[in-house]
């Protein structure tokens, strides 16, 4: 059936519109202050919505949903250590950034370590930040290709240009009341998809039951380290990784910082933290439904991509005007996560790179410089989407990407705030020690991903303060 003139204009309407939205909040932008933090002026309730925004991406909308299509719901045990991960760096890494003015996480480093570990964490993090957003901006792609019949390159620019143009000009202040104005979206138009799959199952609910009891399993106990999604995998090496993404990693910490003070901090992150588990059993959801769909309908054949099986849906089964909706919402969720890694990029590149060589007592009109940089990465980032084609799964891939080096990145930090005797030679050896190590589990293991974080971290963690011990 695919798009029609009400779909499109539906589309080019939200385009048009959030757009205009970000880029009205130029006028609040009067130093790196406002445009790295907001100002601090933030609400708990707006910075928790827009974490949320932020960790989902348009491959999280497109692939969670086939990763239940092909399993079950066993993927919401990693989400249980999400829950866990959150808990801790509510209680030990929060009270460390509320300990002075900070602009980034790794400013942290620098006042534990030194400068040398500072670079170290901020490199860490900028390289691994712009090759796992290169593989989320790809998702984009698939998307518009299916809807529009757009090729790669188009897809990637447009969106990528729109993006930029709001981040540039109206910086963490556009980002932040986008993102809560995506999530909405993006929300509002899955629960309708849900409804509409629900209308073409014979019996509805229990039709799906019937023809799907099977993928509602939700524990799976299994101590095979292979499998990535298994309770211990899930709740041990998903506290992990979501200690390093939400803990040390620039992208959400930033949102932390902008909070007016620890407290709204904390409230932000736990409270983001029961919105991503219903959310994420809401995308599961779809899978199951178009499991049971395709089972009722056995003349009709899924896409042979999981990652391609719910935007198929959407540009084949929905009504005209609501399948506009629904692409407008899966882009809602590629622009935010995207204007997001842009500002946390530049705040990264400016505050902990820039800064430091140009010295803070020079006549430099750093908001100027910080938007120029945003500029930079918006270029750099279409780049490596184009490059990433060819992912198997794009969620598993931008998660196994993060995964590598979150763990060097996760020790380190806790070497800084957990001891006293690590040192700045020691943490550094430990991270490349650590760093080192995942590459060699990466190419010569088939270890799940999700225990990545959990062995670079002590990795990191065990050389780093035995090498401290000698490397006075």
């Amino acid at each position: 059936m695919g798009f029609n003139w009400l779909d499109g204009f539906v589309v080019i309407a939200y385009l048009a519109a959030i757009t205009w939205y970000g880029s009205h909040f130029r006028k609040k932008q009067q130093s790196i202050h406002t445009y790295f933090l907001g100002g601090k002026t933030t609400p708990a309730w707006a910075l928790s919505l827009s974490i949320v925004a932020t960790e989902t991406s348009t491959l999280t909308i497109i692939s969670t949903p086939g990763i239940a299509f092909a399993g079950n719901l066993t993927f919401l045990q990693l989400i249980l250590g999400y829950l866990v991960g959150r808990v801790f760096i509510a209680l030990v890494l929060i009270p460390a950034y509320f300990k002075g003015e900070l602009y980034t996480a790794y400013e942290l480093m620098q006042r534990r370590f030194g400068t040398q570990t500072k670079h170290a964490t901020a490199s860490m993090f900028l390289i691994t930040r712009a090759l796992a957003e290169g593989v989320r901006v790809f998702a984009i792609a698939i998307v518009i290709g299916l809807a529009l019949g757009f090729g790669d390159v188009w897809s990637i620019l447009i969106i990528s240009a729109l993006t930029l143009l709001y981040t540039f000009e109206g910086g963490l202040t556009a980002v932040i009341w986008t993102d809560v104005v995506q999530l909405g979206i993006y929300l509002g138009c899955t629960l309708v998809a849900a409804i509409v799959l629900l209308g073409f199952i014979p019996g509805g609910w229990q039709g799906v039951v019937a023809s799907a009891g099977s993928k509602f399993a939700f524990w799976n106990f299994s101590m095979n380290f292979h499998l990535p999604y298994t309770f211990w995998g899930g709740v041990i090496g998903g506290a992990f990784l979501n200690t390093a993404s939400h803990g040390v990693d620039q992208l959400i910490v930033q949102r932390l910082l902008a909070a007016k003070n620890e407290r709204d901090s904390k409230i932000a992150l736990l409270s983001s933290g029961i919105v991503i588990f219903f959310q994420f059993a809401l995308f599961l959801l779809i899978g199951i439904l178009l499991f049971s769909f395709y089972r009722y309908h056995p003349g009709l054949m899924p896409p042979a991509a999981n990652d391609k099986i719910f935007p198929a849906f959407i540009v084949t089964y929905l009504p005209h005007g609501v399948r506009g909706i629904m692409i407008a919402s899966i882009l809602a969720a590629a622009m935010s996560n995207l204007s997001s890694s842009l500002n946390a990029l530049a705040s990264t590149t400016v505050v902990d790179f820039c800064q430091p060589i140009l010295k803070k007592d020079l006549p430099v009109d750093w908001l100027r410089i910080s938007r120029w940089i945003t500029v930079f990465w918006g270029v750099v980032l279409p780049i490596l989407a184009l490059l990433s084609r060819g992912a198997k799964s794009v969620l598993e891939t931008g998660l196994t990407i993060a995964s590598i080096t979150y763990g060097s990145m996760l020790g380190v930090f806790l070497l800084g705030v957990l001891t006293k005797r690590a040192n700045e030679k020691g943490s550094i050896l430990g991270m490349a020690v650590g760093l080192a190590s995942m590459m060699i589990v990466w190419y010569c293991s088939t270890i799940a991903f999700t225990w990545y974080v959990l062995i670079g971290t002590g990795i990191t963690f065990a050389v780093g303060y035995m090498a401290s011990l000698f490397l006075r």
